[in-house]
């Protein structure tokens, strides 16, 4: 009987060692996935905010916790579960030229690296249809991905949505911050976004 007794008292204490390093483990998420924009509603349906609109394309799809401001972040956080992998989404509450500051205040909290860290942003020079992934190269005049580059070494896996090139007589910064036509909305909902969408899920497949 006493050997009994200790059988099953030592298999539950297994069981709750191995249920609370399950839980140490997933308190720490595997990856971060961070939206580049401008969080001012003046700006939100600009070209520069794209990976803000693709986020709303995601969430009509995906089940994410309630966002939820956080002032050590400077940044709305969400957090997705996919293939029992704990996913971070990080909306920095800054100006698009200052996205590094919160994004390193996340790594640094969480103790992450540099390949757990996927950013969606727009890229100016695409042509129509196109997304890019790369986890290497410069910032190709984004400020948002300069100012990523200044604290977050290594590569860091970025996936680049097209805007439209950006037309002759226009300034770059013009270009960017101005809004998507109806017919530009409706490519990017039913084309554009769904092949980000598919990166995505390829991802974390």
């Amino acid at each position: 009987m006493k050997i009994f007794w200790y059988t099953l008292k030592n298999i539950f204490t297994q069981r709750t060692v191995w249920d609370k390093h399950i839980l140490v483990e997933i308190s720490k998420p595997m990856k971060i996935v961070v939206w580049l924009w401008n969080p001012w509603k003046k700006y939100t349906l600009t070209r520069h905010n794209v990976g803000f609109l693709f986020l709303d394309y995601f969430q009509k799809r995906e089940i994410f916790s309630d966002w939820k401001y956080e002032s050590k972040f400077t940044a709305d956080i969400s957090q997705w579960s996919i293939a029992w992998e704990k996913i971070l989404l990080l909306k920095p509450q800054t100006f698009m030229n200052l996205s590094g500051v919160s994004l390193q205040k996340v790594i640094q909290f969480y103790k992450l690296t540099a390949e757990d860290v996927i950013v969606i942003y727009d890229d100016k020079d695409m042509d129509f249809g196109k997304i890019r992934i790369r986890e290497i190269g410069s910032a190709w005049g984004h400020n948002g991905v300069k100012d990523i580059i200044k604290y977050l070494w290594g590569e860091w896996r970025r996936i680049k949505i097209w805007v439209w090139k950006t037309p002759e007589g226009y300034k770059t910064s013009d270009w960017v911050l101005s809004k998507f036509t109806e017919e530009e909305r409706i490519d990017l909902d039913n084309e554009i976004f769904l092949k980000v969408y598919k990166e995505i899920q390829t991802i974390f497949s």
